[in-house]
């Protein structure tokens, strides 16, 4: 993306999953403004699910608690990103076959559907939007590729500019090929960063003219499996979570040469009982102190102290429901907000400031097969 005229500035108003979602506010229209801390979106499956789509919620910012306004109906939103100035909102469709894109225009009430569009990947599992609003990339989990599709001035979603195929694979069942897990833009704007599955890599490109050139390629040891990646605030450092390994690994970014290297990794789980267990979802806090990942199949949450290169767990947290599968830290930085898909719940989680241990978990929601949740 040289060349495109991103920079930090621009970036803090794209918004994307879990840290993303930290960034409202702070350089964002007087449209996101006024939205900012008020709504929340949750993504609810469809398929063998009990979801309708996009729950829409206003946030009680006193309690934490979420109260459900509308819903967006919309097929298996796995994902969810926001554009830069809060008035779009962009769904992936993880459906088997032919995967789809879904906008959303937030201005009107309720909100309305734009358009869906095929992605041209197979399970489309994440995406984001670039900092200048114009691009929409996604991460194709079965068929290992990323996809770059055009934004219209109306929100609406255009046609497809490219599609960069991975290659890949890795020791474990689930690594016969690769399988794009993440898509992620870095907090300079220049560079756009892919975490694949099956591969156990990240991809890093530019991005210009809708067209993606591979930059570099930061490879993991065999098996580890690399699903989510989250940055510090400070822009050098990203911590990048293995879900089969159920780890996570401190990574030093260089944001001049585009490079991602990989450093000092510590468990998120008890190492005792790692069968069925996998980890997800790394949400950093906003000052930087504390990193916060799922452990989904234990239903429970690690808190880790950040030390420069090196983590320090400080304690797991119940979860407070089952089937955990996402993480979303709020923008002030006081709360967890876990989705829970197997058991129909949203629960929330107060962050003690002074340790950044999580509380007890109370109930913020009944949310059917829920996903993922997303503030704008």
């Amino acid at each position: 993306m040289r060349g495109s005229g991103f920079g930090r500035r621009g970036f803090l108003g794209a918004l994307g999953i879990s840290g993303i979602a930290i960034a409202i506010g702070m350089s964002a229209s007087p449209v996101a403004r006024a939205i900012a801390g008020a709504r929340a979106y949750v993504g609810c499956f469809t398929t063998g699910g009990q979801g309708r789509g996009i729950m829409v919620t206003t946030v009680d910012p006193g309690s934490g608690r979420l109260t459900m306004d509308s819903t967006i109906e919309t097929t298996d939103p796995t994902s969810l990103a926001m554009s830069p100035d809060g008035r779009f909102l962009y769904a992936v469709n993880e459906s088997d076959g032919a995967g789809t894109a879904t906008a959303i225009d937030l201005t009107t009430q309720p909100p309305t559907v734009l358009n869906t569009v095929a992605v041209e990947g197979n399970r489309p599992i994440d995406l984001c939007v670039t900092p200048d609003g114009r691009w929409l990339l996604t991460a194709n989990y079965e068929s290992g590729s990323v996809t770059v599709l055009a934004i219209a001035a109306d929100g609406s979603i255009g046609d497809v500019t490219d599609v960069a195929q991975h290659s890949g694979s890795g020791p474990n069942e689930r690594q016969k090929g690769p399988h794009a897990r993440q898509v992620h833009v870095d907090p300079s704007g220049n560079w756009i960063l892919a975490t694949d599955l099956g591969a156990d890599s990240v991809f890093v490109y530019q991005l210009a003219d809708g067209k993606l050139s591979q930059q570099s390629q930061a490879t993991l040891r065999p098996g580890s499996g690399p699903n989510q990646l989250c940055f510090h605030p400070d822009g050098r450092s990203a911590y990048l979570v293995s879900e089969l390994a159920v780890a996570v690994t401190v990574c030093d970014w260089n944001a001049d040469r585009g490079e991602l290297r990989p450093g000092f990794t510590i468990g998120t789980a008890d190492p005792t009982g790692l069968f069925g267990n996998y980890a997800a979802a790394p949400v950093v806090s906003p000052d930087g102190r504390y990193l916060y990942v799922a452990n989904c199949g234990h239903d429970n949450i690690a808190a880790f102290a950040v030390s420069g290169a090196t983590l320090t767990l400080l304690g797991r947290t119940l979860s407070g429901a089952r089937r955990l599968y996402g993480l979303t830290i709020s923008p002030d930085g006081r709360r967890l907000y876990a989705a829970h898909r197997g058991t129909n719940t949203v629960t929330w989680l107060d962050l003690d400031p002074s340790t950044g241990l999580p509380g007890p978990a109370s109930k913020a929601l009944d949310a059917p097969s829920a996903t993922t949740v997303l503030f704008g």
